[in-house]
């Protein structure tokens, strides 16, 4: 089927309608709303104003429509003051950087992870507090959601076919959330990235699900992020040979800790980057001779480092009360793609 074909399905009832998605290859596993004509078309009037052409998607290499982007957003349970940071996402992963393809064909357990930044966190209820990477929130649960069902069902990324996770992960269901930016004592996640305090934005990354990070005992900024470092520091991580980005979203009490003490992010950034850092001595040696051979140049004074610099670690703060922060890695081989999500 085009991106731009309608069926006609005649009278279906909710429960014919999933079987009959589900023969046809489009569901995640999880029930379908209806993608009717005027369902779809209120989600199109809504970015009416965003004719910037869409990239080929791989890996089937359509091109994406508003409308087919919307079919799939009514499908995940959206509504339309979703849709504009729908769009935002598709348009983000679209760019070379992320590594669509890549992302989509390894059998590392990435999934899309969008970090909503400005006022439509408030504009559409989405969860930037206790419990964001769960569930109980219809924004977080349904974006993250479409854009998933989006590569699905457009770019062709089937399970089992062009995904070829070996596992899996929770987060190719949808891994959306806000940062909790009224809890930061920094500046905002966007505002580092370059835009204006008034913009939306979604950034994407191809991440694992989050890995949490307790303390309850440190009460000092080099207690907390000692913690935070040893957690980061796996000889397993796919970042420890691809060398992408990788977030560490902190909890508002450790941040606060953090921010007392005197840290700024760029603190933050280079003692993570060095203290994560993997003695060789760590690693069997089958891995590190492969890795050695293969990528020496991520080896510097007998350690690995994650990332290409401590630039490339995403620091920003998320979730409520508690002190837990989160370190959430990427496939490795990927990159932070930021989009401004049009007004409406």
């Amino acid at each position: 089927m085009s991106d731009e074909e309608s069926l006609e399905i005649g009278d279906l009832d909710p429960a014919d309608w999933n079987d009959f998605a589900i023969e046809q290859g489009w569901s995640d596993g999880l029930p379908l709303v209806m993608p009717t004509e005027a369902a779809v078309e209120r989600f199109v009037d809504i970015c009416h104003g965003d004719n910037e052409p869409f990239p080929p998607m791989s890996p089937r290499r359509l091109v994406p429509t508003l409308r087919g982007i919307a079919a799939n957003a009514v499908m995940a349970g959206c509504i339309p003051e979703y849709f504009p940071a729908v769009v935002a996402a598709v348009r983000a992963v679209l760019i070379p950087e992320y590594n669509l393809h890549g992302t989509l064909a390894t059998t590392h357990p990435c999934a899309p992870t969008l970090i909503i930044n400005g006022p439509l966190r408030k504009t559409i209820g989405l969860n930037s507090g206790s419990n964001c990477f769960g569930q109980g929130t219809r924004a977080n649960a349904t974006i993250g959601r479409a854009l998933q069902l989006t590569l699905l069902n457009i770019g062709g990324g089937k399970p089992g076919e062009m995904d070829r996770a070996t596992q899996g992960s929770p987060a190719k269901y949808s891994f959306c959330f806000g940062e909790n930016e009224e809890e930061s004592p920094w500046d905002p996640y966007h505002v580092r990235r370059g835009y204006a305090v008034n913009d939306s934005v979604v950034t994407v990354l191809s991440c694992e699900a989050p890995h949490n990070i307790n303390d309850h005992a440190s009460t000092t900024a080099d207690g907390i992020l000692t913690t935070i470092a040893g957690t980061i520091s796996q000889i397993g991580a796919n970042i420890l040979h691809g060398q992408g980005p990788y977030i560490v979203a902190l909890g508002p009490e450790h941040a606060q800790t953090i921010h007392r003490d005197g840290w700024s992010i760029t603190d933050i950034q280079e003692r993570l980057y060095e203290a994560s850092a993997i003695d060789t001595g760590r690693l069997p040696e089958e891995k590190l001779r492969s890795y050695t051979v293969d990528r020496e140049s991520n080896v510097s004074n007998g350690k690995f480092y994650l990332t290409k610099s401590p630039e490339k670690i995403q620091v920003m703060v998320a979730g409520g009360a508690g002190k837990h922060s989160a370190f959430i890695p990427t496939f490795g081989s990927t990159e932070d793609c930021s989009v401004r999500i049009a007004n409406i």
